[in-house]
């Protein structure tokens, strides 16, 4: 049993609890803390997320005449708080057991106590509800892959097919059973999960019995190394896999059957997941992923991703808003994949359909507007990425490619006839080498102070010299050959660099000459990347359909 704080302090609360407590948002407590210098110091807790003494911030609120009663359900939370510190799971599941009529470990007194009047008022199925939603939002700030976060739940209920009358639904990685249980709500599902964590499989289980589900079946155990059901094929799978985990047992399952898309990499772990909820999957039954965003793209998972599109396995992505997934920064994806009735023929005319809901608030509707769908033919995906990402398929989709590549060309053209008139006037000098004569190096123009360092290049410090002059000529082909070294490497510098001796109205004449071509070289380069970028929208145009060739 692990606790931050000294045993004598006794329950501890966070920010949101006093929040609760006080009937304030949780924003007015940080206010609190900032304005009130009398404010309980934290007792335990880490510097983004600490823990105050609950008779201690009482007694402030008190003072302060911003406290409210104290429900039951709170004191209930605090004391299990107090007495599991960061073992909650266990701690629910020893309440859980208890309200189930188990017999087990005997739950601290002053838990014990309070969960007696709770049942005493209430109902045991609320109870353990409630619990269920405190934990789930501490959860949700201490980012516990125990926990599918709400706003996924939410996601993936939307998105998951319509299931028939008795069908099976499996989760092999499903933490206390929130995502497992809220997607199979029907009474007469058959559900069937499996935890590596012994107390949330547990939990889960307990939780489900008490709700009255009888068809649920939860054991503990590494759903990758240890398949408690290897016989089992479900109607759907669903699985929040762990995200980022690169010690998921690919050493030992190199020759692993299930790996029949290809054998994930070390750092694919997401993939081995979603290739063993395929495993489950039944012909014609579904699997909804929660994915990383990065699955959709990364280089070591291209051939699984091949497969999955070649064989018509993949049949939508969904890019879910940000802050989606509360327990932590990453964007997340929700894959949906079906296996084929009929695995000796994949249909050519398949297409993937792609929702890109990262403009949508996470809290807001998840129904996709029609800019944000695309069905992308399986050929467009083939490619050499094979890029799963919804928004990259959809910008190419909702252009206006034949208004882009008029604004474009016309661009293009204006830029053209621009460029003649920004080439200086030149006419013939004095022949080669006529200006090696009389020159002075920019060391000895710098020692004088008429060169200053401001920037990438040298300036003029003085009204004897003209900057356009000074830097036309430092980019000349001979002094350019002075900033090279023997290697071939080039390093402006300039100090070693010699420019012609001329009167300040000759200096200027040159360097307008010197600012015409920069002005042009300047020119040149936007041309470039106008006809790169007309050339582009022009072959894409041509490609999709949204452009045609005139007769």
């Amino acid at each position: 049993m692990t606790d931050n704080a000294a045993p004598s302090v006794g329950p501890l609360v966070t920010g949101a609890e006093i929040a609760r407590l006080a009937g304030v948002t949780r924003a007015a407590v940080s206010n609190w803390r900032r304005r009130y210098d009398d404010f309980p110091a934290p007792a335990g807790g880490a510097a983004n997320s600490p823990l105050y003494a609950l008779t201690e911030v009482q007694e402030w609120l008190d003072r302060q005449r911003k406290g409210q009663e104290v429900s039951p359900e709170v004191e209930l939370w605090q004391a299990m708080r107090a007495a599991y510190g960061e073992q909650m799971v266990s701690g629910l599941a020893q309440v859980a057991a208890v309200l189930a009529g188990q017999t087990g470990p005997r739950l601290p007194d002053d838990v014990a106590t309070r969960v007696r009047v709770l049942v005493r008022t209430g109902s045991s199925v609320t109870l353990v509800n409630g619990l269920t939603d405190r934990f789930m939002d501490s959860a949700r700030r201490a980012g516990s892959d125990q926990v599918t976060p709400e706003r996924v739940v939410r996601a993936v209920r939307r998105f998951a097919p319509e299931l028939p009358v008795g069908a099976t639904v499996f989760d092999p990685a499903c933490g206390i059973g929130v995502l497992l249980l809220s997607v199979a709500s029907d009474a007469g599902t058959r559900c069937y999960g499996q935890e590596v964590d012994e107390d949330s499989a547990r939990f889960a289980q307990l939780r489900a019995d008490l709700l009255g589900r009888s068809g649920v079946r939860i054991v503990a155990g590494d759903s990758l190394r240890a398949d408690v059901w290897p016989d089992l094929k479900a109607d759907l799978v669903v699985c929040d896999p762990p995200a980022g985990v690169t010690e998921w047992g690919r050493e030992e399952l190199l020759l692993d059957s299930r790996w029949d898309l290809g054998t994930p990499s070390k750092a694919e772990g997401e993939l081995a997941w979603l290739q063993h909820a395929y495993a489950h999957t039944a012909p014609g039954g579904h699997v909804l992923m929660v994915m990383p965003a990065s699955v959709a793209y990364r280089k070591a998972g291209r051939r699984i991703r091949s497969e999955l599109v070649r064989r018509g396995i993949v049949r939508q992505v969904i890019a879910l808003p940000p802050g989606t997934a509360t327990s932590h920064a990453l964007p997340v994806h929700l894959w949906c994949l079906q296996r084929p009735e009929n695995t000796e023929r994949v249909d050519t005319h398949h297409t993937v359909s792609m929702v890109d809901l990262t403009e949508n608030p996470p809290d807001g509707d998840l129904e996709p507007r029609p800019d944000q769908v695309a069905d992308v033919p399986l050929i467009e995906l083939l490619d050499d990425t094979v890029d799963l990402t919804p928004g990259s398929h959809l910008r190419s989709r909702h252009r206006d490619y034949p208004a882009e590549y008029v604004a474009l060309r016309k661009e293009l053209e204006d830029q053209i006839r621009q460029l003649a008139a920004l080439l200086p006037e030149l006419t013939t000098g004095g022949g080669p080498g006529s200006l090696d004569g009389a020159t002075t190096s920019v060391a000895d123009l710098a020692r004088a102070g008429l060169v200053a360092y401001e920037g990438p290049e040298p300036v003029s410090a003085s009204e004897q010299l003209d900057t356009d002059y000074l830097q036309g000529f430092l980019r000349s082909s001979a002094n350019a050959r002075r900033s090279t070294s023997a290697s071939g490497t080039y390093r402006f510098d300039g100090k070693g660099s010699r420019i012609p001796r001329m009167g300040i109205d000759e200096q200027r004449r040159y360097g307008s000459a010197f600012r015409a071509l920069s002005a042009f070289e300047e020119g040149m380069r936007k041309a470039d990347e106008l006809s790169r970028q007309l050339a582009e929208v022009a072959r894409d145009g041509l490609a999709t359909g949204a452009l045609a060739p005139e007769e």
